[in-house]
């Protein structure tokens, strides 16, 4: 195991600092700091990462989520493609039949969706996930001081979504301080849920090894973090919950837990697929107009025009840096943080897995991986104050007060857990990504997970069945009149 140590993880330390004290210029009360707090969320964060990927028996567990997500991965193709058919539920088919991938992300990556929302609520009814969401509660509430309802709505945002999680105790929502409800929000935008993880891994498996036991731990990890910001910003001065926080949050029956996940797994799909479009349409319009700028910058070695690839990367580079990325690749790094904040993190990790990471070293699309991996969206906040709102009204003010630091926490959590794991040598993860996904390329659909291909036709002969197509960035600029009805170009900056 090579463990060499440098500067880029030295820098990575600092960043711990930078980091919270930009949450300290955020707070409502400066005065009164969580010294403790803050510590013990770095101690935890650092024992998790350890713990993960220093035990080795705990290592091989987490590599061998690799095997269970293939065999996710191959019983949703039996049910896509019996519902669309041999040719459109099947990227493989669909490639021999023309020659290019087709609507193969709503077709064969969303509904993957479908399948963990359904086992996931399984999983809850039959106690197996209620008593992992408990042991994290118990240690987050003996670690850390928090209430026993905040306690377990951070735990279960390990596992659940950021509107979710809440209704585990949506009698408590009414009762709850400011800073406590900072922390329900935060942990929910710092988090990712366990119905979108597996679609993430199949986006990222052919450029980052291991990357399951990385998204699992970002989304342990970044809970303590998004805990302690959110006590900086709104320090605790008021009475907390000490109750266990227990809930009513119940199925009736297995056969309720497997439809009702499966109708919430429909309701993500369709919110997935809108905002993406809205998205990427904005993305489109945004480019076009600052493409038709008359100004050219020095990028990545040649004069390029404005996009926002180049404006967001400007703007999260320096992130990026002090959380450990070296200088080179800062601003690069910063793109993916950027499209993640504007847009979604579906955008920053289609965009990751693709051209536009591929130029990135293993260890910085490592970190980056860690700074996406949470809901901090322009998008997301509106969705959950829409969810709190609904589930405790006479809070909406409250929640609407706090979206703006509960944006500010979420981002800045994922961007520590990325600078934990950046201090740490790459040694360290790269023993554990020793098992890789190489062959599951075969034997699964993962050409699926491609958004498109680079040229708008390409020959029949240079897509084979095994190796998937290079897939076109998401941020590109407006193709010239005469292309505009094809593909986006992959030109981009």
């Amino acid at each position: 195991m090579n463990l060499e140590w440098g500067w880029d993880n030295g820098r990575a330390i600092i960043g711990l600092f930078v980091i919270t004290g930009i949450a300290w210029l955020l707070s409502e009360n400066k005065r009164k700091f969580p010294w403790k707090i803050v510590i013990g969320a770095v101690v935890m964060m650092y024992a998790f990462t350890l713990l993960l990927f220093g035990v080795p028996v705990i290592r091989a567990g987490l590599d061998g989520i690799n095997g269970g997500i293939n065999v996710l991965i191959d019983a949703t193709r039996e049910g896509t493609s019996f519902v669309f058919g041999p040719v459109i539920g099947n990227q493989q088919a669909w490639e021999n039949l023309v020659g290019s991938p087709g609507p193969i992300f709503i077709f064969q990556l969303l509904p993957l969706i479908i399948v963990i929302g359904s086992l996931s609520a399984i999983m809850w009814h039959w106690g197996v996930l209620k008593v992992i969401t408990n042991g994290f509660a118990v240690v987050f509430r003996r670690t850390m001081g928090m209430g026993g309802p905040t306690s377990l709505s951070v735990a279960a945002n390990i596992f659940m979504g950021q509107t979710e999680a809440p209704l585990l105790i949506k009698p408590y929502l009414k009762v709850m301080t400011r800073s406590e409800l900072l922390i329900v929000m935060a942990t929910g935008f710092a988090t990712i849920a366990g119905s979108v993880l597996v679609v993430y891994v199949t986006l990222l498996r052919d450029s980052l090894p291991a990357v399951a036991a990385h998204l699992i731990t970002v989304s342990i990890i970044a809970s303590p973090a998004a805990v302690a910001l959110a006590m900086v910003m709104i320090p605790e001065t008021e009475e907390i919950s000490k109750s266990t926080g227990e809930t009513d949050f119940k199925y009736h029956s297995t056969m309720d837990a497997f439809a009702s996940g499966a109708t919430d797994g429909i309701a993500i799909i369709w919110n997935i697929a809108t905002m993406l479009i809205a998205a990427l349409a904005l993305v489109y319009i945004a480019n076009a107009v600052l493409g038709a700028i008359p100004i050219t910058v020095p990028w990545n070695g040649a004069d390029q025009k404005l996009s926002l690839d180049l404006i967001l990367g400007w703007l999260f580079a320096p992130l990026m840096y002090v959380a450990g990325v070296p200088l080179d690749e800062a601003a690069k790094a910063g793109t993916f943080v950027g499209q993640k904040t504007v847009f979604t993190e579906f955008v920053a990790f289609i965009n990751l897995g693709g051209p536009q990471g591929a130029d990135l070293t293993e260890r910085t699309r490592m970190i980056v991986t860690y700074a996406i991996c949470g809901f901090a969206n322009f998008g997301s906040m509106g969705i959950l104050i829409g969810g709190l709102s609904i589930m405790c009204p006479e809070r909406r003010a409250d929640f609407l007060s706090l979206s703006w630091k509960t944006l500010y926490s979420g981002t800045l959590a994922t961007i520590m857990a990325a600078a934990v794991v950046a201090s740490l040598p790459y040694g360290l993860f790269e023993s554990a990504n020793e098992t890789t996904l190489a062959p599951a390329v075969v034997t699964t659909p993962v050409e699926a997970v491609t958004p498109a291909p680079v040229e708008p036709t390409p020959a029949p002969e240079a897509v084979t069945p095994t190796v998937p197509p290079p897939s076109s960035p998401i941020t590109t600029p407006a193709p010239p009149a005469e292309t505009a009805p094809t593909a986006p170009s992959g030109q981009t900056p």
